[in-house]
């Protein structure tokens, strides 16, 4: 195993532990185990403790009265080598560590120890601070006083102190000189050892220790146990089935029968799946359906669609042939007129002088009608065949400039003024010089039309920066557009000219060109003012997208 896979065992181990439902509730179960259990021991252990000790207490005292009154007798008879001779054979008993007896002022009579012997007791110390206070003998000593606890030779000692009391065959001896008021005649002082008391005491504690962490790793065990099998597998389940239902895995069925609140979750969480399956069906089903009956409403609103175009396209093809025919119709007529006439005279044999120059007329006025009709299908044509493109590198100011010197010699005949501002460095566009030569030639003429008694034209080049696209502009101080005709500025044979002076094909023709070019035209005019066109075509390199033809303000100018 690498060391990333054993770093992601880990993260995914410490991860099912930090949470785990189970591995919590198996925690919290053993600290309160630990905690119960620990302070149960401690005041078990304290019990017992006092127990044991109270117990080794009463068998020191029984040990003390046992002393004491197999030495009563040896007292009554003064016979103090069977006093010590017995005190001796007492104290080398196991546990008695020491006895000594002293007399009610402190002087130790007899001892175990011979050093101590015939030595005064200290009535302040530990061994007579029971027996006198405030320097008063204690006429009855209470049980709890008796007894104190020191340590000694690395082991705890119990000394029990037992009162010689004064009896009445003591006291009316004729050795004796105690009289009866004299309760306490002395102390007898045993001292037992501990040793085995406190050894007893601490395999007690420790193996009540052992029984208690015995107990609760039992109880851990089969909490563990019980917990993993009634409620960390049953959760483990739900989880994989919410993840199964999230993945989309609908109506995924869980595999528990237990009878509890668990349970009855996953049966909730099974009629759930169960549910939501169904109704994602339905949706599906619903949806299906919705597709087949948009595919089938817009197959019908296709067709429709396509019925509409039909019948739009036959109406402007009928508009558009009636225009053509009003259009062809009356230089027809003049031509048709015309050539009766003419036929007549000659049919007649009626050629004379005068009627020649006439008839010279007439057929100067065929060849005018001829050559408009010509003239109109010619641009019908254009209008509806484009011609291919010959796309090269092309300066706009050149362009400008050829349009202008075409157009010099009309502008100067009919009072027309030109003012030319062309700006330098312009960069170089990819087009089609001879089809922006014509658009800039329609505009130029329509400009010149607006202005039959004379006037001022303008020509712009210049280059805008956002989007980078050169601006050519044309303005005329002519008589301008009417507000009616400009939102059909752009349409096939809409004009203002006069009958027979123009088509109405010249500025769709122009918008049809620029717009292949990426380009946008568009028109603004005021009644009596002036109208403004204004081209822009974009620099190559450039991402500027085409725009349709706008047309703003009041259109003013023939067209």
């Amino acid at each position: 195993m690498t060391e990333t896979e054993q770093e992601r065992w880990t993260s995914a181990l410490v991860d099912r532990f930090s949470r785990g439902l189970g591995t919590k509730l198996t925690g919290l179960l053993l600290g309160a185990m630990l905690l119960i259990f620990g302070l149960l021991s401690y005041l078990t252990v304290g019990l017992h403790r006092k127990h044991l000790e109270a117990a080794t207490l009463l068998s020191a005292e029984r040990i003390s009265d046992v002393i004491r009154n197999n030495t009563t007798e040896y007292m009554l008879r003064n016979d103090r080598e069977g006093l010590h001779h017995a005190i001796s054979m007492m104290a080398s008993e196991p546990g008695v560590m020491r006895v000594r007896v002293f007399d009610r002022e402190g002087h130790i009579s007899y001892s175990t120890l011979p050093s101590e012997i015939n030595r005064v007791v200290d009535k302040d110390g530990e061994a007579c601070y029971a027996c006198h206070a405030h320097q008063q003998t204690l006429t009855k000593l209470d049980r709890p006083d008796r007894f104190r606890v020191y340590r000694a030779e690395g082991q705890r000692v119990l000394a029990i102190i037992t009162p010689i009391e004064n009896q009445p065959n003591c006291s009316n001896a004729a050795c004796h000189a105690h009289p009866a008021s004299q309760q306490i005649l002395g102390v007898l002082d045993t001292h037992l050892s501990l040793a085995r008391t406190d050894q007893q005491l601490a395999q007690s504690t420790w193996r009540m220790l052992a029984y208690d962490t015995f107990a609760m790793i039992a109880i851990g065990v089969l909490s563990w146990l019980f917990i993993r099998h009634m409620v960390d597998r049953p959760l483990k389940q739900l989880q994989a089935g919410t993840h199964r239902l999230s993945d989309g895995d609908l109506g995924y069925q869980i595999d528990l029968n237990s009878k509890d609140q668990i349970g009855d979750l996953a049966t909730s969480f099974n009629m759930m799946s169960l549910q939501l399956r169904s109704a994602n069906e339905q949706m599906v089903s619903w949806a299906r359906t919705l597709e087949d009956r948009v595919a089938e409403k817009s197959r019908e609103l296709r067709k429709a669609h396509d019925e509409v175009l039909h019948v739009e396209t036959m109406a402007s093809v009928g508009k558009m042939a009636a225009v053509v025919a009003h259009e062809i119709n009356n230089p027809l007529s003049g031509i048709l007129t015309y050539s009766k006439l003419l036929k007549k005279w000659v049919e007649n044999d009626d050629v004379s002088n005068e009627k020649r120059d006439e008839a010279v007329q007439c057929l100067n006025l065929i060849s005018s009608e001829s050559r408009r009709c010509g003239e109109l299908v010619k641009n019908l044509l254009n209008f509806s065949r484009q011609a291919p493109m010959n796309v090269q590198s092309t300066d706009i100011n050149q362009v400008v400039k050829q349009c202008t010197m075409l157009l010099r010699h009309n502008l100067e005949i009919g009072s027309i003024q030109l003012h030319e501002t062309l700006a330098e460095g312009l960069p170089h566009l990819q087009c089609d010089p001879s089809q922006i030569e014509q658009v800039l030639l329609a505009v130029i003429v329509n400009a010149a039309d607006a202005m039959p008694h004379g006037g001022n034209l303008w020509l712009e080049t210049r280059l805008c920066a956002d989007p980078l696209r050169v601006a050519i502009t044309i303005r005329d101080d002519g008589s301008g557009i009417p507000p009616e005709v400009m939102p059909r500025i752009f349409e096939p044979f809409v004009t203002t000219k006069e009958h027979g002076h123009g088509t109405g094909l010249g500025l769709a023709v122009s918008r049809s060109i620029i717009e292949r070019h990426s380009g946008k035209i568009s028109v603004q005019s005021e009644l009596g003012k002036g109208t403004t066109v204004t081209i822009t075509l974009p620099v190559p390199g450039s991402l500027a997208p085409a725009a349709e033809p706008v047309m703003a303000g009041a259109e003013t100018k023939k067209r």
